[in-house]
């Protein structure tokens, strides 16, 4: 009864969160990196490297959700917050897309970075379905951008930082900083490299990566918080569930 609950209550948060995403946006700015804006081989390019990585997310989410039943509500649960957290685009017209939060970081940290890719590559494929955010071409470069990076930078920062006896909201909160930087940075590469033409690629590399800053560097900060947040939350509300998903240690869930 419990898990039926739950899944009851993923699926209607999913449909609350679509719901308000496409009546409450007056303005269809394109999110991530829009259609057409990369070149066909480059767009190629970035779906060839997204692909293992997703099947790989594929392939950690069955292997765990055959151990445990309960794992894959709690996915649909951080895909729903991926969703709505990417789901506050801030246009950046100076790099031809958008700067907005990620919310790879506390996937990362929960899931794992292999199946918080999958996580974003489901939230992304919505938004460029529904939402026109983002693009079907550039899907796997955003992915790569948003998904790879970011999911890696939160939950390594996360990792590191643990490791050497950081307390966990600090943790938490750099963990969502660098996931957040991270992606700009990947985004920045990307764009530079599909868009340079016969230009050098490190100058415009440096132009776009500065226009995020005056929006990507308080929305960093903002992630980060949020991270930490959440983290803090459950920690102290539920630590079985951080301990369950192998976050902390049963010693740290006794203190």
């Amino acid at each position: 009864m419990k898990r039926e609950s739950l899944k009851s209550k993923v699926f209607i948060f999913l449909l609350l969160t679509i719901h308000c995403s496409l009546f409450t946006s007056s303005n269809a700015y394109a999110m991530h990196i829009s259609e057409g804006i990369l070149p066909f081989n480059w767009a190629l390019f970035w779906s060839v490297i997204a692909v293992p990585f997703v099947a790989w997310g594929l392939y950690k989410l069955k292997k765990l959700s055959s151990i445990d039943l309960s794992f894959k509500p709690l996915v649909g649960l951080m895909a729903a917050v991926v969703f709505i957290i990417s789901c506050m685009p801030i246009p950046v017209p100076t790099a031809g897309t958008c700067s907005h939060p990620c919310g790879t970081g506390i996937s990362g940290i929960l899931v794992g970075p292999t199946i918080s890719i999958l996580v974003t590559a489901v939230a992304l494929l919505i938004q460029a379905l529904f939402l026109a955010h983002g693009g079907l071409s550039t899907w796997g470069a955003d992915i790569v951008s948003m998904g790879v990076m970011g999911s890696f930078a939160g939950f390594l920062t996360f990792k590191v930082l643990r490791l050497i006896k950081v307390n966990i909201a600090v943790s938490g909160f750099m963990a969502g900083l660098f996931a957040d930087w991270a992606t700009y940075f990947a985004t920045s590469v990307e764009l530079a490299s599909g868009i340079k033409g016969d230009s050098a690629f490190m100058p415009l590399f440096w132009k776009i990566l500065i226009a995020f800053i005056p929006t990507q560097l308080p929305l960093g900060i903002l992630e980060g918080a949020m991270t930490a947040g959440m983290v803090t939350l459950l920690y102290k509300k539920r630590p079985d569930l951080l301990v369950k998903m192998r976050v902390i240690k049963q010693k740290e869930a006794a203190i």
